[in-house]
């Protein structure tokens, strides 16, 4: 989340507004969640200026499941023994990667779509 946060201050976005929270939290949705819910949070991320004043609120139950099962298998080797640790590097590794590569995409998205108008 930390990064998340830099992130959208080096885009120019202040990360004390609601809204703009609402939104880091959506980049993180898009990143690690399953292919249908991937779509559905794409068109709101495509369409966030239209769209989040209709979002006053996240649905936390459907954030931490789709989060869950996105990591679920490689968070369980994490659990064994000896090659726990270098799974769990490697992973984070990765995952971190992954997002920065989404958030960054989702910011240029939003920075295209507002030059738009």
């Amino acid at each position: 989340m930390k990064f998340l946060f830099e992130t959208a201050g080096i885009y120019g976005y202040d990360v004390t507004q609601y809204e703009e929270r609402l939104f880091i939290l959506q980049v993180f949705q898009l990143a690690f969640s399953s292919d249908e819910h991937r779509q559905r949070t794409l068109d709101i991320i495509d369409h966030w200026e239209e769209r989040k004043h209709e979002l006053k609120e996240l649905n936390w139950r459907t954030f931490q499941q789709e989060y869950r099962d996105y990591i679920d298998f490689v968070k369980m080797l994490q659990l064994l023994p000896g090659i726990g640790a270098v799974v769990g590097a490697y992973a984070n590794y990765n995952l971190l990667e992954h997002l920065g590569e989404v958030t960054m995409n989702a910011y240029r998205l939003r920075l295209f779509k507002s030059m738009e108008v």
